[in-house]
């Protein structure tokens, strides 16, 4: 896959699912309510916890594919498929016994509700598992596709799922019965008909030939792989989702539940930060490989400022107009004005993160995977005894408080352990002028501008409206500032790699 396609394929379905989600949720929260909607909130963290027990099989069926796909041993790749499968549906399985076994428990010790029946949750959760379970091979049909340069219909395949989970939830809701019960029932059978499809998509390409069989050789030989990427994986699925595990417990469900909300918006920003980064790993690894150091240090140093001007300038904007935007979303000005204090912490937190993305992939692209994990470690042993002082202390804010100050020690010390071993001595020039500067322009601009205007009587529309452009403003100020940028990034070549 060329590098135009990827980041186009990756930002259309991205973006479609961020659009859906955010004009489903304040459907769902008017039908359900807060504390319900902590149920979704609680879900989506179970959800994503459970990846740990992928064991880095996805990423191993992509790398092993693409692999097969250019020797044109596809027999081989669909052997390894069938054998994967058999891992996945086994957990699968699983999965969903230990969510029917273990519903009362959960329910009764560790979720505090105020209003829902003890039985609504228990059905709930037991609800969660089967949705889990449905939905949990997934992945591995969609790394098959991915192997295989087939990104467009993995991704045509998701964006008419998406479409289907929301638009059919919100009819669900409105028309049929507008209950947690019903709600998690209709997102079990859209995660089957997901999976089967991708499935169906996935052995179609591949080609099911009559002697596929299960191959414990195949386990064998990629477990090393497997290991490596699951390992790194798994520390950060634990920095990613500590928090919401902790809070879960510590927070009431309607704390909760403005507690994810909150996350929600700020995972926005991963519209971009996602798709910039898988499109942009796989060309600092043809870089490090070729041993094109100066191209990569170019790539490296311009691709950051790009991202990082675009990031920190619609997340200042967020943060200033984090109300406006959450009054016009929900349509409910109480859920704005205790959600944006939380949302505003959110992003300070998502926006260091984003600048991240490049020292990670540099990481990746030299096969140091030694060096992300370090960090993950360094940062888990911080985050969790903040995350539980914090949220004990200031509740929710308190949880959202903790997330932006990790991202603080993430900048300075993975900035700090990449740099002393790899592309050494522009650690400090990469921090200072590719962050910082950008940073600088986005609060002088979008944040002091978005200020004034908030000082202003309009209403919240126009404050919106003036705080985007702010941020086109703002990211069009860092363009300026840095000469040479667009030029050394190629976009004539990405834009013929884009229609071919």
């Amino acid at each position: 896959m060329r590098l135009g396609r990827n980041l186009i394929a990756g930002i259309l379905h991205i973006t479609w699912s961020a659009v859906a989600s955010l004009v489903a949720v304040p459907i769902y929260l008017k039908y359900l309510g807060l504390e319900a909607y902590g149920l979704v909130g609680f879900f989506t963290v179970t959800q994503s916890l459970l990846t740990v027990l992928d064991f880095g099989l996805a990423p191993t069926v992509n790398r092993e594919v693409a692999r097969y796909s250019a020797l044109g041993r596809m027999n081989d790749a669909a052997n390894l498929l069938h054998t994967l499968a058999v891992v996945y549906w086994t957990v699968a399985a699983l999965i969903g016994l230990v969510f029917a076994s273990g519903a009362g428990i959960i329910a009764r010790h560790w979720l505090q509700s105020s209003h829902l029946p003890l039985y609504v949750i228990t059905n709930a959760l037991m609800l969660m598992g089967f949705v889990i379970a449905c939905q949990w091979p997934l992945g591995l049909y969609q790394g098959a596709l991915m192997g295989a340069e087939r990104l467009t219909t993995s991704s045509a395949i998701n964006v008419a799922m998406v479409t289907l989970e929301h638009g059919g939830a919100i009819c669900i809701l409105a028309f049929v019965s507008p209950t947690i019960t019903a709600f998690f029932i209709w997102q079990a059978a859209v995660g089957l008909a997901q999976t089967a499809t991708m499935r169906y998509a996935a052995w179609r390409v591949l080609g099911r030939a009559a002697n596929v069989r299960f191959d414990l050789a195949e386990l064998k030989r990629t477990w090393r792989f497997s290991a490596g990427v699951s390992g790194i994986a798994l520390s950060a699925l634990v920095l990613m989702q500590t928090d919401k595990v902790l809070v879960s417990r510590i927070l009431t469900l309607e704390d909760f539940g403005r507690y994810m909300l909150a996350s929600l918006i700020a995972s926005g920003l991963y519209v971009i930060l996602s798709p910039a980064f898988n499109a942009i790993y796989p060309r600092m690894s043809g870089l490090v490989s070729s041993g094109n150091t100066s191209e990569l240090v170019e790539l490296y140093r311009s691709g950051t400022r790009l991202l990082v001007g675009f990031i920190f300038s619609v997340g200042i904007t967020g943060i200033v107009f984090s109300r406006d935007f959450v009054a016009l979303w929900t349509r409910d000005p109480r859920t704005a004005s205790s959600v944006a204090p939380i949302v505003s912490l959110f992003l300070i937190g998502t926006m260091l993160n984003g600048a991240m993305h490049f020292p990670y992939a540099l990481q990746l692209a030299y096969g140091a995977t030694g060096l992300p994990l370090k960090i993950n470690m360094i940062l888990i042993s911080a985050f969790v005894p903040m995350v539980i002082v914090l949220a004990e202390r200031f509740g929710a804010a308190g949880g959202a408080a903790a997330w932006a100050i990790l991202n603080c020690l993430y900048l300075f010390i993975g900035t700090w352990l990449t740099h002393r071993s790899l592309l050494k001595g522009i650690g400090a020039r990469w921090l200072v002028y590719d962050v910082a500067r950008p940073l600088g322009l986005a609060v002088l601009i979008a944040g002091l501008g978005g200020a004034i205007v908030r000082s202003l009587e309009h209403q919240e529309l126009i404050r919106v409206c003036i705080g985007t452009t702010l941020a086109l403003v703002s990211f069009a100020s860092t363009v300026l500032f840095s000469p040479g940028l667009l030029a050394s990034l190629k976009w004539r070549e990405f834009l013929s790699d884009t229609v071919r």
